[in-house]
């Protein structure tokens, strides 16, 4: 607590601060007030979160998690009305929570549903509202509901059994019924539900490659108040393109027409692939390119469809020049110690032959019309126009550098979070078990600081001055972390492109996982891993990503004896052979740890679909508070400041400006201006 201000400059320093947060709190009865809301505010249970990871731009499956608040609507109306409506009923009130416009057109089809759908319906949503607003303040929930409905709603909400008051409830629903705005009170008041249920979402990695559209999701989580991301490969693959990499630029477009996300480069970011287009038609004319068929079993395209065959000669083509820069790039980056992947240059031409170790394997396809064999990776002018032009569109394409900006800005290598480490990939390991000691910046690195260095760079990349020695050094970084064998985003011993692309032989496609994913099985190891980022080892909690849990073959999400989520459930389509499941969500609330446990959902298109399944994995040993997380141990510094600010009005140190407690603000437990989490505030807001 800051209360004497005269012993030397560093207490002076704090009167100064008091003298700043006098300017808000103007009055001994502004801080009072102040002290009031965060004390109450600090009683409450905490918020729900919700973890998702490798979302890999399935925007569908994504926005049905969210609607559904990944089965907590559904447990909520399970609790409130099993006895009282049948299952049929219980699903459709769940189904017009998840999309009511649509449900309320399917039902005015037939002509304007009667008067006592309405009442059933909008009496049963109070009852939805009520229970998963019970954790929030009052004042929290009005902010929820457009303003002219906030009104009606509180009546609604809080009234109680006399006969008066209950008829007067029904007059309330009878002036709603009357007026005809039945259907976007309805509406309102499920948009209220939804976002009740969510209060904060964190991303665990990988929202980018693969699905149609991860331009969608993150207009979704830009528009979310609550959000933080910690970044996997996938995120920093499309980061280094956009800020230039050559080599990740040829990467993401490759892999792109690969998925057929046609719709993705065109329409959503910008990028003009028609350069593209002529010079694989030209380039690769009489060439079949049979082994760079896109996969159009994944994604369709609505906008910007493309042949199977010129689709082949555009991967092809991209493919080539990938393989050429990123020969480019390890030879002026020989610390990487990756001079193995440059396998263009060890194909023998003539033979139509790759050497990969001490060992010849023949090319699936040996037409290179655009390599000379005497220097392989040199870029034919056609590839060296091509590039500037992708290049350019990348660089210059204002919806992709907005959603960089938003992933740098709500995003981190690594988080921790309410005693919970967050991160997409692993910890990278050695077989006996060690942190993998790092050599980078001159300094040897392993643990937490190994992540901090990593984080650093790869904010370099985008604030460095462009193409300046630091910024082309940390965007070159950036490929390393996309597939290097020692980055804690991917953790593979290497990434096998141009073998899955070229060879026939299987045994050369495979990637070694890190020693870590065999490690956390093991408590011992989660323990060593909190331990290093300074959480408690049994307290503590790791929640990760990137590699999908084979639920159909018996693994578990649940690793390192409780200590670890690994929450990759398959949400990306092309995983869901091997998950057997639609993805997973990580649910912490108050009271537990929960699993939701997606379906397959095969009809993306329709607004019907399943709940998930939900799971408690592990029940807290008593209910937490706001004051027991990271957002209340900032209102009790708060507290503290204010309570310091009170004593140094009292004391004449701060003069009270005559008359400023007429401006004092009326006591509200919520902040006022911003949804927030319900409790679990965020730097900015605490």
């Amino acid at each position: 607590m800051m209360t004497d201000t005269h012993a030397g400059p560093e207490q002076s320093v704090s009167r100064r601060y008091l003298e700043l947060l006098s300017r808000e709190y103007p009055s001994r009865k502004a801080a009072a007030a102040r002290i009031v809301s965060l004390k109450t505010w600090m009683r409450l249970p905490k918020g729900t979160e919700y973890f998702f990871s490798d979302l890999h731009g399935e925007h569908r499956g994504f926005l049905r998690m969210l609607k559904s608040a990944s089965g907590t609507i559904r447990d909520k109306i399970e609790t409130l009305f099993a006895s009282a409506l049948d299952r049929e009923e219980r699903d459709r009130l769940a189904q017009l929570i998840y999309e009511p416009e649509a449900i309320l057109r399917r039902i005015q089809k037939d002509g304007p549903p009667a008067g006592e759908w309405y009442r059933q319906s909008i009496t049963r949503l109070i009852a939805v509202f009520k229970a998963v607003s019970a954790k929030y303040t009052r004042s929290m929930t009005r902010r929820m509901i457009p303003e002219d409905f906030r009104g009606a709603i509180d009546e609604l909400c809080y009234k109680d059994e006399d006969e008066s008051r209950l008829n007067y409830h029904y007059a309330v629903i009878r002036a709603i019924l009357e007026t005809g705005i039945a259907g976007t009170f309805i509406k309102a008041l499920c948009d209220a539900i939804r976002k009740l249920c969510v209060a904060r979402l964190h991303i665990i990695g990988d929202i980018f490659d693969r699905g149609a559209h991860p331009d969608l999701i993150m207009d979704e989580l830009m528009d979310f108040p609550e959000v933080d991301i910690t970044w996997g490969n996938h995120d920093l693959h499309w980061l280094g393109a956009a800020m230039g990499n050559p080599a990740l630029i040829a990467s993401v477009v490759r892999q792109g027409i690969s998925y057929n996300t046609f719709d993705l480069l065109e329409d959503g970011y910008g990028v003009n692939l028609r350069p593209l287009s002529a010079f694989a038609e030209t380039a690769y004319r009489d060439d079949p390119c049979l082994a760079f068929h896109p996969k159009d079993e994944f994604n369709v395209n609505l906008f910007d469809t493309v042949e199977a065959e010129l689709g082949a000669k555009m991967q092809k083509a991209m493919a080539v020049i990938q393989f050429k820069l990123e020969g480019q790039l390890l030879r002026r980056r020989p610390e990487y110690g990756m001079a193995d992947r440059d396998l263009l240059s060890r194909v023998d031409f003539t033979r139509g032959a790759v050497r990969i170790g001490d060992m010849d394997h023949p090319l699936r396809d040996s037409h290179f019309p655009t390599v000379d064999p005497e220097d392989p990776l040199a870029l034919s002018q056609g590839e060296e126009d091509l590039m500037k032009s992708l290049t350019a569109s990348f660089r210059h394409g204002s919806r992709l550098q907005e959603h960089m900006r938003f992933l740098l800005s709500h995003g981190s290598l690594y988080k921790k979070h309410n005693g919970l480490l967050l991160y997409h990939g692993c910890m990278p390991m050695n077989e006996d078990g060690e942190f993998t000691r790092v050599e980078l910046g001159g300094r040897i690195l392993s643990g937490e600081s190994l992540f901090e260095w990593i984080d650093a760079k790869v904010r370099q990349a985008f604030y460095a001055e462009y193409d300046s020695p630091e910024q082309i050094s940390a965007r070159d970084f950036l490929w390393y972390l996309w597939c290097g064998p020692v980055s804690p985003v991917f953790g593979k011993d290497r990434m096998a492109t141009f073998e899955r692309a070229l060879l026939s032989d299987k045994a050369t496609h495979r990637e070694t996982m890190n020693p870590y994913y065999h490690h956390v099985e093991e408590a011992e190891a989660c323990r060593k891993i909190l331990s290093a980022f300074g959480l408690d080892p049994e307290k503590g909690r790791i929640v990760n990503g990137h590699v999908p849990v084979r639920l159909k073959h018996g693994e578990s999400p649940v690793k390192g004896g409780g200590r670890l989520f690994m929450i990759d459930g398959g949400m990306s389509k092309a995983y869901q052979g091997t998950t057997g499941i639609g993805g997973y969500t990580l649910i912490h609330n108050s009271h537990s740890f929960a699993l939701a446990q997606h379906p397959v959902w095969d009809d993306l298109e329709s607004e019907l679909f399943d709940s998930p399944v939900l799971q408690v994995v592990e029940r807290l040993p008593c209910r937490r508070s706001v004051a027991e997380t990271d957002a209340g141990r900032d209102m009790a510094r708060q507290i503290d400041d204010l309570q310091a600010l009170i004593a140094a009005y009292r004391s004449g140190l701060i003069p009270e400006p005559e008359g400023s407690a007429a401006g004092s603000p009326v006591f509200d437990p919520g902040f006022s201006g911003s949804r927030g989490e319900n409790h679990d505030l965020s730097e900015e807001e605490s």
